[in-house]
């Protein structure tokens, strides 16, 4: 029954104040990691957003894009990916 409930269900059912229970045993007894209960996830950065909305845009021009092909298109408009710095490209 346990497993039926989401992790995120679980990871908001954990009570920090609970003078029973320690953080390590409730994790425990919800199948949850404690790292996860402690993780505070993060968005995207802003950079990302931008470099995803145009990797969208220029593969609906070109589908047949590969990956090392849309790195090199993204370099040839100034962005540096892929660890490669392209110069006069």
């Amino acid at each position: 029954m346990l497993q039926q409930i989401g992790a995120r269900r679980r990871q908001e059912m954990v009570e920090p104040g609970n003078d029973n229970l320690s953080i390590k045993a409730q994790c425990r007894l919800l199948s949850i990691s404690r790292s996860g209960w402690y993780y505070d996830p993060k968005g995207e950065n802003p950079l990302n957003l931008m470099l995803m909305r145009l990797i969208d845009k220029q593969f609906l021009l070109m589908p047949y894009y590969g990956s090392r092909q849309m790195a090199r298109c993204l370099r040839r408009h100034g962005y540096c990916v892929g660890g490669v710095i392209a110069y006069g490209v």
